[in-house]
């Protein structure tokens, strides 16, 4: 069963995620901010990262970047929107940092499994 840290300020949109994502059989992780994920990624060593972009502490640029640092090999699919006017804007800066896949808020549960399946591919 693969394991999947999902990272983001907002507690109903981790909630959200972790029910659909178990519902399809992952193991999940949360965190609420850049800083508690990349301790918990280096804590678990989760096959699979999803992050959102805006978040207090450390941002989800930051985040990734760190990430990618620790392990080049690190699987990231990057979200964003929540209240951003511009979100393709910082999905692109994510995808230059080395995200694999990137969802605009808000997305179909059907959009967010498939991403992962492509991600975990």
């Amino acid at each position: 069963m693969e394991h999947i840290l999902v990272i983001d300020d907002e507690s109903q949109i981790r909630g959200l995620l972790r029910k659909v994502l178990e519902r399809a059989g992952y193991t999940v992780t949360e965190a609420a901010d850049g800083v508690e994920g990349c301790k918990a990624y280096r804590q678990d060593r989760p096959d699979l990262v999803i992050t959102d972009l805006t978040m207090p502490e450390k941002n989800g640029l930051e985040t990734i970047k760190e990430l990618m640092a620790d392990n080049p090999k690190v699987r990231i699919i990057a979200i964003s929107g929540g209240g951003q006017r511009f979100p393709e804007y910082f999905l692109d800066k994510a995808a230059a940092e080395g995200a694999m896949k990137m969802i605009i808020k808000p997305f179909k549960n059907d959009e967010l499994l498939t991403a992962v399946s492509q991600t975990l591919a």
